[in-house]
């Protein structure tokens, strides 16, 4: 059985043409011919994916081929013929991730998506262009799933009652993220949250006569991104995310007790269906003007 095995899988590489090592030294390329003997199978996923395609300027079929990304091969075609296969076995692979993204950055660093990779949070934990990207496998994966495969807390958070339309397909990740490395926190691909999320929910960027305070600051004091149990992917429940800064004046934070709510000696109509937003509807913001000869607060104060 041995010599069966040794005839299949070592006697063909007799047959290759071993280069020898003269002008290039230690580092003599053996060509694409060779490498797809052994390994037809990478050279028929290689071949139908982007890096096999010529008609891509630059790509490493118009280079050397396997050896492009793999790096020289005549000394691993020697190995095989010479039955050293402990020492053939990470041929081309990297140890580190910085290593095994260095060789993809000799081509890709040009991208413009890739300017800010070394400050890209995926880069500072020892992630590797390989670790979501397939060089050679020509199906693409769904972008939502690769991110999930790391991210599953994020995964949790879409799955909950309310949330953004990610795994519906009609959002996707790289739409609010740049993977590559971005210089905002969270690889967010604009300068702060508000501006992200402007890009779609334009009605609430103003500029309002009335601003509210945590809506200029930070949509994120008040919304969870990626979902949320309560309605609208808020943080909390409205009040309670209401009385988080206002229970001080004005309205008591006390809504709940046993004499208000929906029975009691005096019901509170703030405790029905949307809460403090059925009277403050303008949460975000509001035009309406102050005028207090005529008693009217409702710009001030968010009412509708």
């Amino acid at each position: 059985m041995k010599n069966l095995l040794f005839f299949l899988v070592f006697i063909p590489v007799f047959f290759f043409e071993i280069p020898h090592r003269d002008a290039y030294g230690d580092e003599e390329y053996t060509g694409i011919d060779i490498c797809k003997r052994c390994h037809e199978t990478s050279y028929e996923s290689y071949s139908k994916s982007i890096h096999g395609k010529k008609v891509v300027p630059h790509n490493p079929a118009n280079e050397k081929g396997c050896e492009t990304c793999h790096g020289p091969g005549a000394d691993h075609v020697e190995k095989v013929a010479d039955e050293k296969i402990g020492e053939i076995r990470n041929f081309g692979k990297k140890e580190s991730a910085e290593d095994k993204s260095a060789v993809c950055l000799n081509c890709h660093t040009i991208s413009k998506k890739l300017a800010f990779w070394d400050m890209g949070q995926h880069k500072k934990n020892d992630v590797a262009c390989t670790s979501c990207h397939s060089i050679h496998n020509g199906e693409r994966v769904k972008q939502v799933e690769q991110c999930f495969n790391c991210h599953r807390d994020i995964k949790s958070e879409t799955n909950k009652q309310s949330h953004h339309p990610i795994k519906e397909g009609k959002v996707k990740c790289a739409d609010c993220h740049n993977p590559h490395g971005t210089l905002s926190h969270g690889m967010i691909v604009a300068e702060n949250v508000n501006q992200l999320c402007y890009k779609c929910h334009a009605d609430k960027r103003g500029p309002f006569v009335w601003e509210h305070p945590p809506v200029e600051e930070n949509c994120l004091i008040c919304h969870s991104p990626h979902g949320s149990k309560t309605a609208k992917m808020m943080k909390e429940k409205i009040p309670n995310i209401c009385e988080d800064c206002h229970d001080w004046s004005r309205h008591p934070g006390t809504i709940y007790d046993t004499r208000a709510g929906f029975t009691g000696s005096s019901p509170s109509n703030r405790f029905l269906a949307r809460s403090c937003v059925n009277c403050h509807s303008a949460i975000h913001g509001s035009y309406a003007p102050v005028n207090p000869s005529s008693g009217s607060n409702s710009g001030k104060f968010f009412v509708r």
